[in-house]
């Protein structure tokens, strides 16, 4: 969906989150992106993502979902609170 301002991973994790389509998603999405507090709510939908993810086992979709929210960081820098080295998984500092 390359008319968006998100990627397909970001607008397939709010779909995850919303549980709704991914054509519904994107457009929740960009309604979001005009919004004041539409980035912090789609940031915090990955997180909620990663989280779910982690407490089911699956790490490898939450590997999947930090990437996502990394890049979702990196690419609304002005809009978003944490830089994506806060985002580092704290397993990996070892």
């Amino acid at each position: 969906m390359d008319f968006l301002d998100l990627s397909d991973e970001e607008i397939e994790a709010l779909a995850i989150h919303e549980h709704v389509p991914l054509i519904v998603a994107s457009e929740l999405g960009s309604y979001l992106l005009q919004t004041p507090d539409g980035v912090p709510m789609i940031k915090r939908a990955i997180i909620d993502d990663i989280e779910d993810a982690e407490a089911r086992g699956d790490e490898a979709q939450a590997a999947r979902l930090r990437a996502t929210l990394m890049h979702f960081v990196a690419t609304h820098p002005s809009r978003t609170s944490a830089s994506p080295d806060q985002l580092q998984d704290p397993d990996d500092e070892r």
